[in-house]
């Protein structure tokens, strides 16, 4: 298509008319792969003789065209762009940046952002020179800084190799750099084109440093140059003429941006380069320097900064968060507080405070928007740009290491604020002054319970000071008291009318008129639910509040009011019972109308797709709540049936495991397995084997369920084929060589399930599992997918000894798999405790399995064989003899334990505590330190290894998971077994006895007196069970 004809079909796809615009997006589809499309597209995009809104459009077309089809994902995939048209692309889209306007330079940032991703440095080696060379041309460092801007971010939060290329660019970039925005500082009177320059300055070096600094920096010459510059940024005011009007422009303005990046990057060196505690050797000077030279002379520009909260000036809220942050992590460090300490007082009362209390902006947003004024009030993200929020956490910091000194005067100022409200006539009292001294009072919560003498007095100031808003004229108050009487709903209330009391009001907030206060109460009824110890509290209102609590989750999807339904779900357990069906399907609805909403607007906030799996959740909890009435599965599963069916496929990708856990829940409590709900196996089965993997473990326990209580069915039915199924993705996964070993763990499980519950019925799949099993145990790394592995033979030899030994003779690897075993169980560590097989369930299996070949008849066992597998299994059943003893004692003691458990109380040690403006705190304290270090490794999963590289957390017993052979003792199996040798073939098992040293007889006869006891222990626990019914 050549150029005149493409701008025709670019501008009929801006037509009202849908036929036009429909031809013309498929004329575009059409046309898109051929040679020079690329090309002619980008030369619509910078034609200034071309109309805007066909440029635009353009643009868009050759964004989304680049970003899916420059690099193919899949590496076989042949590329769908020519290599000449590719050429032309990049050697002409840096130069325009500069000449198209702002509106279409937005898209071609975003194509050039992909192709630098996808193609350098390997296929763009001369970019970087393309930079360095237009950063010396005075109309060209504009184009250069953001092409800059986009190869710096390519790294930011790359590490170690990765990282390489970026230490090239900083070397070659950042002395030209150095030396433009030096420049740009000094200009008198600057326009805001260049507040544009700085700012992309500004973001070429965070992303340069966000990770590690440049060694090039390290230089402290180099490094000071660039600090005096950043901080004569901090230090000088914003220009005041040409400011905005409009806050939400103002906010964005280029000057107060290029503050906002300058206190973002100051903040960022404090933190993660200045910090003593958290360096490694070779960093400690770097910090030492910094808090040195730097981090008191920016404490005090960022003080002085804050004096416009004072005068009533205007700062931007997340340039007074950044601020706060800076002024947080100030506090725990002994020469930063000391700078501090003489304006303390100015800084808390007229600063912190102020931010704390309820504003002009707040009441709009209350009355003009309430649905909005929550989501602010509930959004983790706004938190991170708040500075009420920033606030909070600078008292709470500050009373929690530097208590001693500005917890007392902080309570005495709170309460003179509650004096002073009570004191007023209603048209004068001091409404906003004193929601910020509830926010306080609830922020403080935790210091105050554990601190003398405030933990007494709690309960009297409850009563005082904050249950009387519950009827306060003034909204935002209601709201404040309910979200405060939930902080302290756990206190040890000495008058039970007391905690009553402010339980009904806040059920009676759930009817509020206003929007926020009917939150803030069903988000702090979840405490009281949580706290009260007598039910028959809530019991009578039971009905009426989860009718209001409906109300609500038609109006606010918010994940916060899901988590108070848990809790009543949980605290009632079985009561819920007549609310069951209701309440699934008040959530299933609540469930499609937020996940309308967050596909309805992709670029929006999670709290609709966040409150969606809260829905979901809620859903698996009050099925297990009702987990011991089987007949309300049948009633539920309707209202279900839809959202597993639709979730299942790769639409739930983000609530898969919330799904699955509800599928779990449907095919093991239901009385019997739905042909409906056998119909979601094709829907999980095909996840698995296309997208699904990461789920494999969830995906099992459906799975286990189908074929464990659906046995007849899974069997019997041939359209689907269950059973060939199953084996098409067992075999897919195990016989995939870029599988890692974790990945697979749940295929034996898999496996070990069919032959465990269609004993008899499965043997035409004994050859096919065994093949694969043993192919992946020849490559399996891992101890404990090695263990799985050989379980597999084990239960195969379960399921039927003659076909599995025939079928590893036929095979050629018997004598190998039988070595390998026995290796295997022999192995232990310098402790004494066995490698492998170290759960009770592994133990057994290999008993079984082992037992099952006594059984044998001669020609199958030699003598030989038989001596060496009878003193195996002996060994491995005292084992498990002594490994069930010691977890019953375990958990005998772990439920005494928990009879007396007593919660500890946060010990907070305060910095100044015992050394008042003494030691710095920055010199480190190594406890707090190897306690990060660990806790950083356990988040990481990289907690130190055993010697055998495998965590013991893969080797819990999985108590929850049952199967048939729970019914079999492994003891009274093997007596019986050698008792069935005796019988058979006397003569082979006198030869077998015959053979044993002293300690085997002594094992053996253990064995078969504990295969004694156990039959008394199972007729007694019969007996009971009957008489229990």
């Amino acid at each position: 298509m050549d150029l005149p004809s493409l701008a025709v079909v670019l501008r009929a796809a801006l037509s009202h008319v849908p036929e036009e615009r429909k031809a013309a997006e498929d004329s575009l589809n059409q046309f898109q792969y051929t040679p020079q499309h690329l090309v002619r597209l980008l030369q619509i995009i910078v034609d200034g003789s071309c109309d805007m809104a066909v440029r635009q459009v353009a643009s868009i077309h050759f964004k989304n065209f680049i970003a899916k089809n420059w690099s193919p994902n899949d590496p076989d995939e042949s590329p769908k762009v020519l290599e000449s048209d590719k050429v032309m692309v990049r050697e002409n889209i840096l130069g325009f940046i500069v000449q198209v306007p702002p509106l279409l330079r937005a898209q071609l940032g975003e194509s050039i952002k992909t192709i630098i991703h996808s193609d350098y440095p390997e296929q763009w080696p001369s970019l970087l020179h393309w930079v360095t060379h237009n950063l010396e041309l005075q109309n060209q460092i504009y184009g250069a800084l953001y092409v800059l801007r986009v190869l710096a971010r390519k790294y930011e939060f790359k590490s170690e190799e990765e990282r390489i290329p970026l230490y090239h660019i900083v070397e070659e970039t950042f002395p030209r750099l150095l030396s433009i925005f030096s420049k740009l500082v000094q200009i008198v009177n600057p326009p805001i084109e260049v507040a544009d320059l700085i700012k992309l300055i500004c973001k070429i070096f965070w992303s340069s440093i966000y990770l590690e600094i440049p060694k090039q920096l390290f230089d402290p010459n180099v490094f000071n140059a660039w600090m005096v510059l950043f901080i004569n940024l901090l230090e000088r005011p914003v220009p005041v003429e040409g400011q905005p009007i409009d806050p939400e422009i103002r906010k964005s303005w280029g000057w107060w941006k290029v503050k906002k990046w300058t206190i973002h990057i100051l903040n960022r060196l404090y933190t993660r380069f200045g910090d003593l505690k958290f360096q490694k050797p070779e960093s400690k000077a770097f910090a030492q320097m910094f808090q040195k030279t730097y981090a008191g002379k920016i404490l005090a520009c960022h003080m002085q900064l804050l004096n416009a909260i004072r005068t009533g000036d205007y700062l931007p809220d997340r340039v007074i968060n950044l601020v706060l942050q800076y002024l947080t992590n100030s506090v725990t460090k002994n020469s930063m507080y000391q700078m501090m300490q003489p304006q303390i007082d100015i800084l808390l009362f007229e600063i912190i405070f102020p931010l704390m209390c309820f504003n002009d902006n707040d009441q709009k947003l209350w009355d003009e928007d309430p649905h909005e004024y929550v989501r602010k009030g509930y959004d983790i993200i706004e938190d991170l740009y708040s500075p009420r929020t920033a606030a909070m956490d600078f008292v709470s910091e500050l009373v929690r290491k530097r208590g001693k000194t500005n917890l007392q005067k902080f309570i005495h100022f709170i309460v003179d604020i509650f004096r002073r409200y009570d004191e007023a006539p209603a048209d004068l009292k001091p409404y906003r002054q004193k929601d910020g001294a509830l926010l306080a009072i609830g922020t403080l919560c935790d210091k105050l319970k554990q601190t003398d003498p405030y933990k007494s007095e709690l309960e009297r100031m409850l009563v005082q000071h904050v249950f009387p808003e519950f009827s306060s004229s003034v909204g935002h108050l209601r709201a404040k008291a309910a979200w405060v009487a939930g902080q302290y709903a756990h206190i040890n209330f000495s008058d039970p009318n007391n905690f009553r009391q402010a339980m009904h009001c806040i059920v009676s907030g759930m009817r509020d008129p206003d929007l926020p206060v009917r939150v803030d109460s069903v988000f702090a009824l979840r405490s009281f639910v949580e706290a009260c110890k007598d039910l028959d509290e809530i019991r009578p209102i039971l009905p009426q509040l989860l009718d209001e609590f409906f109300k609500l989750m038609n109006e606010v999807e918010n994940e916060d009011l899901v988590f108070t339904l848990e809790t009543i779900v949980d605290k009632f357990g079985e009561e819920m019972a007549p609310y069951a069906l209701g309440l699934c399907q008040n959530l299933a609805a609540a469930f499609w109308r937020c996940m309308a909403s967050s596909e309805a607007d992709d670029e929006a906030d999670d709290s609709g797709a966040l409150a969606a799996v809260g829905c979901l959740r809620a859903i698996s909890t009050i099925l297990e709540s009702i987990s011991s009435l089987p007949h309300l599965f049948i009633q539920i599963e309707p209202t279900l049936l839809p959202i597993m069916r639709r979730m299942l496929t790769s639409d739930g990708q983000d609530v898969y495991e919330e799904v699955l856990e509800i599928v779990s829940y449907m095919t093991f409590f239901s009385p019997t397995i739905s042909l409906d709900m056998w119909s979601l196996w094709p829907l999980m089965m095909e996840a698995l084997n296309d997208w699904a993997i990461d789920f494999f473990e969830n995906i099992l326990v459906p799975l286990d369920n189908y074929v464990s209580r659906g046995t007849d069915h899974f069997l019997a039915c041939k359209d689907p084929d269950y059973q060939q199924s199953l084996w098409n993705a067992l075999q897919s996964i195990m016989m995939d060589e870029n599988m890692e070993d974790s990945d697979i763990e749940p295929a034996p499980k898999l496996i070990e399930v069919l032959f465990q519950n269609c004993k008899g019925n499965v043997d035409q799949w004994v050859e096919p599992y065994l093949r694969i099993t043993i192919e992946r145990l020849r490559r399996a790394q891992k101890p404990y997918l090695k263990c799985l592995l050989v379980q597999v033979i084990a239960n195969a030899l379960y399921y039927n000894p003659a076909l599995t030994l025939e079928t590893l003779n036929k095979l050629g690897v018997a004598a190998d798999i039988f070595n390998h075993w026995f290796t295997m169980l022999q192995q232990v560590k310098k402790s004494g405790a066995r490698v492998n097989f170290k759960r009770e369930h592994d133990k057994k299996v290999c008993c079984l399995g082992l037992t099952s070949l006594i059984g044998l008849p001669a020609d199958k066992i030699p003598a030989e064989a038989l001596d060496r597998i009878f003193k195996a299994t002996l060994e491995l059943l005292v084992a498990y003899k002594d490994q069930v003893a010691e977890n019953k004692k375990q958990n005998e003691d772990d439920a005494d334990d928990m009879d007396g458990f007593d919660a500890d109380e946060e010990d907070d040690e305060e910095v100044d505590s015992d050394k008042e403006m003494g030691l710095d705190d920055e010199d480190g304290d190594e406890v707090s330190s190897l306690q990060l270090q660990k806790l950083a490794a356990e988040a990481r999963g990289f907690q130190p290894a055993d010697e055998d590289d495998d965590s013991d957390d893969d080797f819990s017993d999985d108590e929850e998971l049952q199967s048939p052979i729970d019914e079999v003792d492994p003891f009274i199996f093997f007596v019986e077994t050698i008792q069935g040798l005796q019988s058979s073939d006397h003569s082979r098992f006198q030869n077998l006895m015959q053979t044993l040293d002293f300690r085997y007889q002594a094992l053996a006869s253990g064995i078969a007196q504990h295969a004694e006891e156990r039959k008394i222990e199972i007729e007694k626990e019969k007996l009971e069970k009957a008489n229990a019914q």
